[in-house]
């Protein structure tokens, strides 16, 4: 059997960070099997969709790459689809015309109410059930006709062999009196429609397995595998929020996270490989087989995130970096992409996401002296400044290779009886206005001879 998977969120607001994993799980377990991964989007819920949530949708998954290997399906368009299999239901025998209007629906509430019994029961009773004395093109829902004696059974992929009681299942409309189906008929026939094999889905769906397992059944389809995973929790263990990391993806792409840092921490969330932290996309799709999924709820942790995208951040190419740095920054120096590209290696050494790469990266948008920071300003003493005038004479006939002229700048500093500290500091204030940047030598290599000379220059007048 060929898998196919799906992720079917509903556009009513920003891709969550639940949402992605439960779509990097689909994508996994299909890419692992030789599969195929799709995406239908579940905006049947017309009061809250909105196009703008759609699209949320759409770049949330571009920028993780979890698009669907096929155009995504509108649930919307397929109303007439939905309704044939809720008539064919009805043909099977499998479903049944319910004529209880609102206030006997109402009624049926308050007397289960009042007797202590489910609100199930009256079906039971056949008090809606074939119903023989409606009126004539009286309108009507389609219910489903529950097994009323025995149980349903799930092997679910995570959560193993889990039942419930016929009895604790009423008989739940199909097709509204308007035409429209429920969430529960459209899942059932896209899904049967899209070829799904395999529904792996949030824990909180669990109940709607046992009601959809019956509309299969009573349209004589097979029934796809089930997998339940556990929802995200915050680091106290209780209900994710936004105070916990519940945001929707396009925030952590504005606070700088790399999709593939983004792909690997949210893979560890409730799956596991032995103890492998930090892998690639294709490795987890060679390691995804279905099996290691936890039962309990993940725990988000924004520090474990911040390590794991640092990680990618020492992996990305420099020129990459660079480009999103300077899509957040000013307009630099003609210099400056040369300037980041060949710092990004040290920059990567401390940084953990983008805004600290544009923080730390500032002093290289300038064309001559940076802005010089208050606690580095106290290192450029009149002293410290005839120093670095005596360097910048210096650096007139400097060798331009790192090796060449570490070497000579050490030679430099032992005829001028100096220390490391007593020119790298006022240096390092003068070319980048902070006290705390990568080695010193990096720097001036880096930035070269003419533009120490034009920083220092300017700083010493």
């Amino acid at each position: 059997m060929s898998v196919i998977t799906r992720f079917a969120p509903s556009p009513t607001g920003y891709l969550h960070i639940g949402g992605a994993r439960t779509a990097l799980f689909n994508y996994l377990f299909a890419a692992h099997h030789g599969g195929k991964y799709l995406l239908r989007i579940e905006d049947t819920d017309k009061k809250r969709s909105t196009p703008e949530a759609v699209e949320a949708i759409h770049a949330g998954l571009r920028w993780l790459g979890l698009q669907g290997a096929e155009e995504a399906l509108l649930q919307s368009s397929r109303q007439e689809q939905h309704q044939k299999a809720a008539f064919s239901m009805l043909e099977r025998g499998s479903a049944y015309k319910c004529y209880l209007g609102t206030e006997e629906l109402e009624a049926i509430r308050i007397k289960a109410k009042e007797d202590g019994v489910p609100v199930r029961s009256p079906w039971r009773d056949r008090t809606g059930r074939d119903r023989q004395d409606a009126p004539q093109d009286a309108p009507f829902t389609i219910r489903l006709k529950m097994p009323e004696t025995g149980e349903t059974v799930i092997e679910d992929m995570v959560q193993g062999r889990v039942t419930i009681r016929h009895d604790q299942l009423d008989d739940m409309i199909l097709l509204r009196s308007d035409g429209s189906p429920t969430y529960m008929l459209a899942v059932v026939v896209d899904d049967h429609d899209m070829g799904i094999t395999h529904v792996i889905r949030g824990d909180d769906h669990l109940n709607n397995a046992f009601r959809q397992y019956h509309i299969y059944q009573g349209l004589g389809w097979d029934v796809p595998v089930f997998g339940h995973i556990p929802l995200i929790h915050g680091p106290d263990g209780a209900k994710l929020s936004k105070r916990h990391g519940a945001l929707g993806v396009d925030a952590y792409q504005e606070m700088g996270y790399l999709p593939e840092a983004m792909l690997n921490y949210l893979a560890r969330l409730g799956w596991s490989h032995g103890d492998d932290e930090l892998f690639s996309l294709q490795q987890a799709i060679d390691w995804f087989d279905g099996s290691h999924i936890g039962k309990s709820a993940a725990r988000f942790d924004f520090d474990k995130l911040k390590s794991v995208n640092h990680h990618w951040m020492r992996q990305a190419d420099p020129a990459r970096l660079a480009e999103m740095v300077m899509d957040k920054s000013p307009a630099g120096a003609a210099r400056t992409r040369g300037w980041l590209e060949a710092m990004m290696p040290l920059f990567t050494e401390r940084a953990q996401t983008i805004p600290e790469l544009v923080e730390m990266s500032k002093w290289l948008f300038c064309a001559g002296a940076p802005e010089i920071a208050d606690e580095a300003q106290a290192l450029l003493t009149q002293e410290a400044k005839s120093r670095l005038q005596a360097f910048c004479d210096f650096m007139a006939d400097a060798p331009e290779t790192f090796e060449a002229f570490e070497l000579a700048f050490k030679e430099w500093m032992g005829d001028k009886g100096l220390k490391m500290k007593d020119i790298g500091l006022p240096l390092r204030a003068a070319l980048t206005g902070t006290k705390t940047a990568p080695s010193i030598i990096d720097i001036i290599v880096i930035l070269g001879r003419e533009e120490v000379q034009r920083r220092i220059q300017e700083i010493c007048k």
